[in-house]
């Protein structure tokens, strides 16, 4: 399972997790793109799918592949929604995921409270995602400290819509496998250069391999 983290809401953390299952999905693989962030579930909408079922009901089911929606633009991916903000068994949920065989991909909550901490304590990889500001990078430098504090390596990261990687950033964030993802304007999923960006991130993240 793979984290996509970042310090606040909208550094581009749900579009990117949508964006790399997507990339997976078109290279033939497949993969399951989570929503786990109770307080802002958004990923199920940015896919144009129903927000149930979700997270909460994966314990019912050996394989939690099989209640997510297809996503409508992309064959071998799925989404699951988020678990709903009074679910007490919310973190267990996320633990089932590892019964996927699938590539998971865990949309995070912004912050470093325990809502944040849960999808990166049962991920084995984490990607880090900012906004090319300060601000949001010294944010997401605090997000790749707390994942290693959890024992979640992280791999790679991504700073969006911008064309360069800012200075200082592969120190920051703890790894060299940094990309940046273009702008790609009110619909950056449909946009080539972003999708081309997905595609390397992917592969720097190791979840391109067969």
């Amino acid at each position: 399972m793979l984290a996509i983290a970042g310090g606040k809401g909208g550094c581009g953390k749900t579009t990117t997790a949508l964006g790399l299952a997507r990339a997976l999905g078109r290279a033939g693989r497949t993969a399951l793109a989570v929503d786990a962030d109770r307080e802002m579930p958004n990923l199920h909408a940015l896919a144009g799918v129903p927000d149930e079922p979700s997270v909460t009901d994966v314990s019912a089911t050996a394989d939690p592949a099989a209640i997510a929606h297809q996503d409508p633009a992309t064959a071998g991916v799925r989404i699951l929604p988020a678990a709903g903000r009074d679910d007490p068994d919310a973190a267990q949920s996320l633990r089932h995921l590892s019964r996927c065989e699938r590539r998971v991909l865990l949309d995070c909550p912004a912050g470093a409270g325990p809502d944040a901490a849960d999808p990166l304590r049962v991920a084995d990889r984490a990607i880090v995602v900012s906004l090319p500001t300060e601000e949001s990078l010294r944010d997401a430098a605090k997000t790749a400290a707390m994942a290693r504090a959890l024992d979640t390596a992280v791999v790679a990261g991504a700073v969006v819509r911008t064309d360069e990687i800012p200075e200082s950033v592969n120190r920051l964030l703890g790894t060299d496998a940094v990309v940046a993802v273009p702008d790609g304007g009110d619909d950056p999923l449909r946009s080539s250069a972003t999708a081309r960006a997905y595609r390397q991130l992917n592969v720097k993240a190791g979840l391109a391999g067969d």
